[in-house]
């Protein structure tokens, strides 16, 4: 008899489809080996797909693997949110008390489920922020097309590390027209994920703006397969970070994909020292994934 497991395509950030994240989420693959995983996720050919197994740690509701099409990653964002999404429509988790543990290499993640709202949520998990060396936050800036001085670049690691900076405004985000090619080698080179940017947007009424988004981000791996992440939980938790750490702990929504045709929305809440970082979701595909 052929191979099947139960299979999700879930997109993330958004409550319309096909304007999101899609992720890939293969459930019940405990009798998956990781190179048969990387085998999969490279040939969904989305920025993650998921595998939901059975949990190993105390407290937690299920555990996840996350690939991109090249790479294991420790932990990423929409993959988390999309994931859970798949574990609660499907009966293989319940929320308690609106509450969800996800197991996976970075450690356990907390996640609420809105039930108002439908939108599901992920605490950003402990991380470290590092410097950047002028140098290469020259290089940094000079691949992104950036004119005048590099903008104050850190490295932040929430499980995937991302060189993260503050730009100008959101027009100055969505015009930039990076060197893929020279933005990878960087990357390799300084062993982080990729190059999340981010800026305020200014007052704008038409497209799919028109919800007022507070601020605009774009995420760029393509060391990790990725050229442009259609809209980055990870990411976003990192100009989380970044924001708090200039005294900004407003809670504000982001735009991100609009550059390539999407519309995510990412909600950011500030409590006492933790950040969630959230949004919608919505299931696309459903159905069962021939592996043999």
């Amino acid at each position: 008899m052929t191979d099947t497991l139960p299979f999700l395509q879930v997109d993330v950030f958004t409550d319309r489809p096909f304007l999101g994240n899609p992720v890939a989420v293969v459930l019940d693959a405990d009798g998956l080996d990781g190179a048969a995983m990387q085998r999969i996720a490279r040939w969904t050919n989305l920025s993650e797909t998921t595998f939901v197994l059975q949990p190993t740690a105390a407290g937690a509701d299920y555990a996840l693997r996350i690939f991109t099409p090249d790479r294991e990653l420790p932990f990423a964002g929409h993959p988390t949110l999309g994931s859970a999404r798949a574990v609660i429509d499907t009966g293989r988790a319940r929320p308690r008390a609106g509450r969800l543990v996800q197991q996976c290499a970075a450690g356990q993640v907390a996640l609420r489920v809105d039930d108002v709202g439908g939108r599901l949520y992920f605490e950003v998990p402990a991380s470290r922020v590092g410097p950047v060396a002028e140098a290469d936050a020259a290089a940094v800036a000079r691949a992104l097309g950036l004119d005048g001085p590099p903008p104050r670049l850190e490295a932040i690691d929430v499980g995937p590390i991302w060189l993260t900076a503050a730009l100008h405004d959101a027009e100055q985000v969505l015009s930039l027209q990076p060197d893929m090619a020279a933005l990878a080698t960087i990357s390799r080179r300084l062993r982080v994920t990729g190059v999340t940017v981010h800026a305020p947007r200014g007052t704008r009424t038409d497209g799919p703006w028109s919800d007022s988004p507070d601020i605009a981000v774009r995420s760029f791996a393509p060391a990790a397969g990725v050229p442009e992440d259609p809209v980055c939980g990870s990411g976003n938790a990192c100009v989380a970070l970044q924001r708090r750490a200039s005294g900004q702990r407003d809670d504000y929504v982001a735009a991100q994909g609009e550059a390539i045709g999407r519309a995510g929305r990412i909600a950011v809440a500030f409590r006492n020292e933790a950040i969630e970082v959230g949004g919608a979701t919505v299931v696309c595909v459903e159905g069962r994934l021939r592996t043999a």
